[in-house]
């Protein structure tokens, strides 16, 4: 870690040498150097060396994560230095380009699924969830909003950072401040460099899949790459040469200009209905209203004979200290009960099934689940419910938090000992708390999901917004 800050003080140094020169950092390119790798060089040189230094400072798995981080970034780097040197390539061979970048992203990802038992898992949460912004190299034509969208996915735990050390610790809200205004200086990069998309050269040769990515800066760049590089572009829908064809000839009328009305024919008066009423008897097709909703054809049906990929197998088995349920349907009577204080359970893309987990565990997720039912008794730690549709919890003992995010549907059954459970959530819908009565029933009480923000001469005032039914 610390060679790696040496190594972007150095990279500082070395920028400053170079916008000393006649036409290094103003009009011209340094050496062959374009000029957008010299402005992601700054990025690196700026937010991103604040950001491994206050990480270095923090110590313990935020160092690690910064260092996973900083290596994605550099292969990102590598890219921009062969899209700045090459024509743009073919569609696969983009894909294969970016494979080290998305490789990257999956490791840095990883790392937080393996560290849920972390003090500094919000941490590692918020970077997690805004590291795809890398993938900004295969958006287009609008890469800068997808990377405010990645930004925004991290607030979440951000915020629970800033919450927890505001008073605190001031080197957690510093890094917090660091983290953010990479993605923040990344949206403005791309905005000057890459409005529409990846910016490729005009002359050079042809990206191909087979070209490996620089692996040495030019002279007054950032440090190379230390490991490997970019996320996977979208997968094209059927790609189609017709499809490509059809577009570039549409282009080519468009730019002929006011020259494309000349192959129109001019109607006449006599010609005209709404001039000639007699036309409207004469028959001919009779125009109706619009056609109803037919369901899209399945995309990619190149090949009807072959079969869809196989089903993941279903599991509910321990892991070291990590209960995983996975790929249930339709299972109703799933049960975990030799639980431990230390143990987690990670409950991914079931579907139709119910889940009773007994005894006292340390956290609880669901991700990419469907219409299915928790019941557990005690939870240490945090119930989070990430991407999923229909779930219902109940708790049958305590919680002292639980986390809702990017969830359409939502009930959460509190016991008596849980009122005190505090519910977290973002960017949901359709959620509500239900409390136990004295008769044993439950009262039902909706979680807001609009807001109204003002401001009051001093600060921007967050108020529920009461929707009248």
């Amino acid at each position: 870690m610390e060679r790696l800050v040496e190594r972007l003080e150095k990279a500082v140094e070395r920028l400053e040498t170079v916008c000393q020169g006649p036409g290094m950092c103003g009009d011209g390119p340094s050496k062959g150097v374009a000029q957008y790798v010299q402005a992601f060089d700054a990025l690196l040189a700026g937010p991103v060396a604040e950001y491994i230094k206050i990480s270095k400072e923090v110590g313990g798995d935020v160092q690690k994560h910064a260092e996973m981080v900083h290596t994605g970034l550099m292969s990102e780097r590598a890219l921009l230095v062969m899209a700045s040197q090459h024509q743009q390539p073919t569609e696969n061979a983009f894909s294969s380009l970016l494979k080290p970048i998305s490789e990257q992203i999956q490791v840095v990802q990883n790392f937080r699924e393996k560290n849920r038992g972390s003090k500094l898992f919000n941490h590692l949460s918020a970077v997690s969830e805004s590291i795809p912004a890398l993938g900004w190299v295969a958006m287009a034509p609008k890469p800068g909003p997808y990377v405010k969208e990645m930004t925004d996915a991290a607030m979440f735990y951000t915020n629970r950072i800033l919450k927890e050390y505001k008073d605190v610790d001031k080197k957690q809200v510093d890094w917090v401040k660091a983290y953010l205004s990479i993605w923040t200086e990344l949206q403005a990069y791309i905005k000057e460099y890459h409005t529409t998309g990846l910016t490729w050269s005009k002359t050079g040769p042809v990206a191909t899949a087979g070209a490996k990515l620089p692996s040495t800066p030019a002279a007054g760049a950032a440090p190379p790459p230390p490991g490997p590089p970019p996320p996977p572009a979208p997968a094209p829908v059927c790609p189609s040469t017709d499809d490509t064809a059809s577009r570039s000839a549409l282009f080519a009328q468009i730019n002929r200009g006011e020259g494309i009305t000349s192959g129109l024919r001019h109607v006449s008066d006599d010609m005209k209905t709404h001039k000639n009423p007699a036309l409207k008897n004469q028959g001919g097709p009779v125009r109706s209203g619009p056609k109803p909703f037919t369901a899209p054809k399945p995309a990619c049906n190149a090949n009807p004979s072959q079969k869809t990929s196989p089903k993941a197998p279903a599991l509910l088995e321990l892991e070291g200290k990590k209960w995983r349920v996975e790929n249930q349907e339709n299972a109703t009577n799933l049960v975990i009960s030799d639980t431990e204080l230390k143990q987690v359970a990670y409950v991914f893309k079931c579907t139709n099934s119910t889940l009773q987990i007994k005894g006292k565990i340390n956290s609880i997720t669901l991700d990419n689940c469907k219409k299915l039912g928790l019941v557990f008794d005690d939870v240490v730690g945090i119930v989070e419910i990430i991407n999923s549709r229909d779930v219902k919890v109940q708790v049958m003992g305590k919680v002292p938090t639980i986390s809702i995010n990017k969830t359409d549907g939502c009930h959460v059954y509190l016991s008596k000992n849980s009122l005190d459970c505090e519910i977290v959530s973002a960017k949901s819908s359709e959620m509500n708390v239900l409390i136990p009565t004295e008769g044993g029933d439950f009262t039902e009480f909706p979680v807001p999901e609009q807001f109204k923000t003002v401001w009051n001469g001093q600060k921007l005032v967050t108020t529920v917004t009461e929707i009248a039914g």
